[in-house]
């Protein structure tokens, strides 16, 4: 069937422009993945990225939620739980742990903790640019579903299956899997890959492809494949995925508030309204990492002095974690209306 103008309907479905989103999907990925690619064929530099990524990207992601919780009177009212109580609740639950059952246990709960929080902040991504096609992202949720876990799986059932038994430098125990549970995983990736880019060719001969979503996409396979399943060493693999993750969550928190005031200086949220114009890019991530920067800085010479480091920072992350599965719900109609995605 010959397509014609009215019927051809490719749609990019940007977030913000082209230039911004091709940064944000295929830039971000490829420092992730040539950061692991690096480590790989030379481990020595494995301690220079990871301070980078920590002190540029890592700290500042933690800072950046804070953005979304108590950078103004409305926010922290909303969110006052979150600041005021949640963190002590974390806190206390992690010591728990961590000299209840043993420090291995923190690492442990993180490798699964933080595999589940890192593809749940890419579906919610995902879930955005699908808003944003037009309606041409027309796959059913059950298959939808299955396509964009089944690689994220296969990884996190190989890590167990291969029990390196030291993650990050700490003692790790994992869930026990069965070869054969990984080999079945492997093949439904396989078809569920094979599904997927059978669809996406589908689409795009129809002229009905949703450029952004599936690119998109195409980033979110290859950097759980080459993280959790390609790079053999866990800890080289967890720096790819971690790297993606924290840079796609600094860009994409910075979208939001140039969203939500691109109007201008808020009265009600002088200060957060005042960096986040989208012309003042710079100051707002020179705020952000100035901020982490002194944050954690005066942790390590304080907390981190009284307590393992490992308890202080899964207390932070697991905190994190928690807060973001409460604050990044795109259901929510305030958010949808920011992105510009409200149905």
């Amino acid at each position: 069937m010959a397509l014609t103008a009215e019927s051809y309907s490719l749609s990019p479905g940007w977030l913000r422009d082209r230039s911004f989103d091709l940064h944000f999907i295929v830039g971000i990925a490829a420092l992730a993945l040539v950061s692991g690619t690096v480590v790989v064929w030379n481990p020595s530099l494995f301690v220079p990225i990871l301070i980078a990524d920590l002190w540029l990207l890592g700290y500042h992601h933690v800072i950046a939620t804070f953005t979304r919780l108590c950078f103004d009177k409305e926010s922290f009212r909303t969110h006052r739980f979150l600041v005021l109580w949640l963190p002590f609740l974390v806190f206390g639950g992690v010591l728990a742990l961590g000299y209840g059952i043993g420090l291995w246990a923190l690492a442990s709960v993180y490798l699964y903790w933080q595999w589940f929080h890192y593809t749940r902040q890419s579906w919610g991504v995902s879930q955005i640019y699908r808003r944003k096609s037009g309606g041409l992202v027309a796959d059913g949720e059950w298959f939808s579903k299955v396509m964009f876990w089944a690689v994220p799986v296969w990884g996190i059932l190989y890590r167990s299956f291969q029990d390196p038994g030291v993650f990050l430098g700490f003692e790790l125990r994992v869930i026990p899997v069965p070869e054969l549970a990984v080999d079945i995983a492997e093949v439904a990736a396989m078809l569920a890959l094979a599904g997927w880019f059978a669809s996406r060719a589908l689409a795009w001969w129809r002229g009905q492809l949703a450029v952004a979503h599936s690119l998109y996409m195409v980033t979110h396979f290859l950097v759980f494949g080459v993280a959790y399943v390609l790079i053999e060493d866990i800890t080289y693999g967890w720096l790819v995925v971690n790297i993606w993750h924290n840079a796609q969550y600094v860009v994409f928190v910075w979208l939001f508030n140039t969203n939500r005031f691109r109007d201008g200086i808020d009265p009600k949220a002088q200060f957060l309204s005042r960096i986040s114009q989208p012309q003042k890019s710079w100051v707002y991530f020179g705020v952000c990492i100035g901020i982490s920067t002194v944050a954690y800085v005066t942790l390590d010479n304080t907390a981190a002095l009284l307590l393992p480091a490992l308890v202080v920072y899964q207390a932070i992350n697991f905190h994190h974690y928690i807060v973001d599965s409460v604050i990044w719900k795109v259901r929510k109609k305030p958010l949808q209306k920011t992105l510009g995605i409200a149905e």
